[in-house]
């Protein structure tokens, strides 16, 4: 690999972090100068913006022919988004979870992922499908609007944590109201993501030559973790800060618009549609809709997610990972990590959770009788 391939790939990601970066600032701050509630901040414009990277370099690469970049972006990073990023905010505190977000958010991301491997089965998410998962990205948001006005009017908003949403993303007392400032961070933003998507593609095709791979590997790692970066700041940042709502929603409200907005519009503007390469029909896509059902249980117990469940969920991108490089060389030691992956690592992880849902529901009801 040349010195160039390593420049454009290195720089490529700069540009998609800080754009990512100047775009959530320029929207977050002209959404709470134009009076949008700070919850619907947090979980659209803050959430959809830190996952602009997965736009730019999903519609770039269906642009340029290279479909297996562009879909692996998108399963692998919310793959990413769930164990890992979750799994290391977990570790800096256990994070709360909120009511709104098992009731409603989190099944939509199971019920969209499904909808995704329903679509990609034939081979191909088509232009017509992606319109369709373009559309739900429009739905989901005004509905979220149309809750966030109904819960201004009573006293539930304060229940689901938007006090932490509110510190963050109302406009502070005597801060200056420029909407030119604050479109030209959009702006700038958005030109960054551009020219940045166009030279992590173009690296990342040039390292999976160099490395003998396919780009279906690539796009599931390395672009994955790479345009994911501005979740790991924004939900990291937030459990640091003890704003744990916004680090939970943040990543379900990303794996939502990765699936319905980035998926989508990557699938409307490519020639002919998608590609979905049979391995990641096979493989990385059923995986997607375990990790997203795997939250549920884990988001019930206790409506938190302990420091237990991030290092579970750490160990098991630690394990993907390693079983995607393995498999991509063929390496000796794969059947061994695929035996202790599916004979001990989940059946243990399936107990454990089941023991811990039983006993939280059955706390529930001992809760409710009493009461």
């Amino acid at each position: 690999m040349d010195l160039m391939t390593t420049i454009l790939f290195v720089a490529g990601l700069g540009l998609l972090v800080v754009g990512a970066e100047a775009l959530v600032r320029g929207a977050s701050k002209l959404a709470a100068v134009i009076g949008i509630s700070p919850l619907v901040i947090g979980l659209t414009v803050v959430a959809f913006g830190t996952s602009a990277p997965e736009m730019a370099v999903s519609i770039a690469s269906a642009l340029e022919g290279q479909a297996d970049i562009a879909v692996g972006n998108v399963i692998g990073s919310n793959i990413f988004n769930v164990l890992f990023i979750l799994g290391v905010s977990a570790l800096i505190a256990p994070l709360v979870v909120s009511r709104q977000l098992i009731r409603f958010d989190v099944p939509i991301m199971i019920g969209v992922s499904v909808v995704a491997v329903l679509m990609g089965l034939d081979g191909v998410v088509s232009r017509i499908e992606g319109v369709l998962l373009f559309a739900g990205i429009v739905a989901y948001t005004i509905f979220l609007i149309r809750q966030s006005r109904k819960e201004s009017n009573t006293k539930a908003k304060a229940a689901i944590a938007s006090d932490e949403f509110a510190k963050e993303y109302t406009a502070k007392p005597g801060e200056p109201k420029n909407l030119v400032k604050n479109i030209s961070f959009i702006l700038v933003g958005l030109a960054m993501l551009v020219l940045g998507s166009q030279w992590l593609v173009a690296g990342a095709t040039s390292l999976a030559r160099w490395l003998g791979i396919d780009e279906v590997v690539i796009g599931l790692t390395i672009i994955a973790a790479g345009t994911s970066l501005p979740e790991v700041a924004t939900s990291v940042m937030a459990s640091i800060k003890g704003e744990r709502d916004i680090a939970v929603g943040n990543v379900v409200g990303s794996n939502i618009f990765n699936i319905l907005a980035v998926l989508g519009l990557s699938s409307v503007v490519a020639p002919t549609g998608l590609p979905v390469a049979p391995t990641i029909a096979a493989f990385d896509m059923p995986v997607m809709i375990a990790v997203a059902i795997a939250c549920l249980p884990i988001f019930f117990t206790g409506f938190q997610i302990a420091r237990w469940e991030g290092l579970v969920f750490l160990g098991y991108y630690v394990g993907y990972t390693a079983y995607l490089v393995l498999n991509a060389y063929q390496h000796a030691a794969l059947p061994g990590l695929e035996a202790a992956l599916i004979y001990f690592a989940l059946p243990l992880t399936l107990l454990t959770l089941g023991v811990t849902t039983y006993r939280a529901m059955k706390q529930n009801l001992r809760g409710s009788s009493v009461a």
